[in-house]
């Protein structure tokens, strides 16, 4: 056992949640981010300007998330150069097969990846050999986890959206709040909802958690950190919190609380919808709501109203209201939010 470890160790193999579920599933994000999210925003932009080029641009981003992922995963995982090319094959091959999408090119390119790390130069024909076994290694894999992962995302999806529409009060709270968390924490949310993938109203209900997180951060800790930290939380990440968070948990009850507030405005009454990836990014770089306003054909002034509400003004004031109490009752101090920016 000791060899194996110590062989392992050598080749940069490091088995453990972090590594995987944490170190590779915000790589995901990152390749998610780099191909089928800024295709969305394309989209997007094609969409009310008329220029076909974004809209091609889109297509073709689009094609390459699997492999955008691949590349992403292993470079997170400090793999070889030839790992790292081969990996985009896998990632563009599992997640295009059965429909598994973007959690099946996690599982398969993190199996590919340790392989091909296994092999690297540990051969005279290297070139030949680390491509092959990697590249066999994510096949395999694809063949044989796909099929099962797609079946269950698609699962998955339905159920969310089934019971989303016949409680959309219960499920409103519970998406927004979960999705809002998951942001927040060193996991990807975008990755989440791409796996799923999430859809319609409950799409929104993410949205919503992830803008009250996002938002409320920023507000709530503008006197600590003024507007360097009002840009890097409300269009960057609520994730720059966690250290703060780690040590006082107690400063996530007034995000957590709006987003509980949000989540079921969006499903009940404005109905705002978004897909995929996008329902997982909230205000980083206005991805969220891009998405709610590519998702919407029909915009009436119902949807105006709820799109400025859900996604900018009711995240901050309910996250001050929150905010505020706590800190006339002592539950939260001035310097409990403060990051080093």
């Amino acid at each position: 056992m000791g060899k194996i470890k110590s062989f392992l160790t050598r080749k940069g193999v490091i088995i453990s949640p972090k590594t995987y579920f944490i170190d590779c599933m915000s790589a995901m994000a990152q390749g998610l981010f780099a191909s089928l999210l800024i295709g969305t925003i394309f989209s997007t932009i094609s969409k009310y300007t008329g220029i076909e080029l974004f809209e091609t641009i889109n297509t073709y981003a689009k094609e390459a998330t699997g492999a955008a992922i691949g590349v992403a995963i292993a470079l997170s995982l400090k793999a070889p150069s030839l790992v790292v090319f081969s990996s985009a094959s896998v990632g563009l091959m599992a997640n295009l097969l059965h429909g598994a999408g973007p959690l099946g090119a996690f599982f398969a390119v993190i199996v590919a990846c340790e392989i091909g790390k296994i092999v690297s130069k540990e051969t005279r024909v290297d070139i030949l050999v680390t491509p092959a076994a990697t590249i066999l290694a994510g096949a395999l894999t694809s063949l044989a986890v796909c099929s099962y992962i797609g079946r269950l995302m698609a699962w998955l999806n339905g159920f969310i959206t089934t019971a989303t529409e016949l409680h959309p009060l219960l499920m409103g709270i519970v998406i927004s709040v979960v999705v809002g968390i998951v942001l927040t924490l060193p996991i990807s949310s975008a990755a989440l909802c791409a796996s799923i993938p999430i859809t319609s109203i409950a799409g929104g209900a993410a949205v919503a958690g992830c803008c009250a997180q996002m938002i409320g951060f920023a507000v709530i800790s503008f006197r600590e950190n003024r507007w360097n930290g009002l840009l890097a939380q409300g269009l960057g990440t609520s994730m720059l919190q966690m250290g703060n968070i780690v040590r006082k948990p107690l400063i996530w009850i007034p995000a957590t609380l709006a987003s509980a507030i949000t989540g079921p405005l969006s499903t009940m009454l404005f109905k705002l919808e978004c897909n995929g990836v996008a329902a997982g990014m909230g205000t980083c770089g206005l991805v969220g709501p891009i998405g709610v306003l590519q998702a919407t054909d029909e915009k009436d002034l119902l949807f105006w109203v709820g799109f400025v509400l859900i996604c900018f003004i009711l995240p901050a004031l309910l996250s001050l209201v929150f905010n505020e109490i706590m800190r006339k009752t002592g539950l939260i101090k001035t310097g409990d939010m403060k990051l080093d920016l």
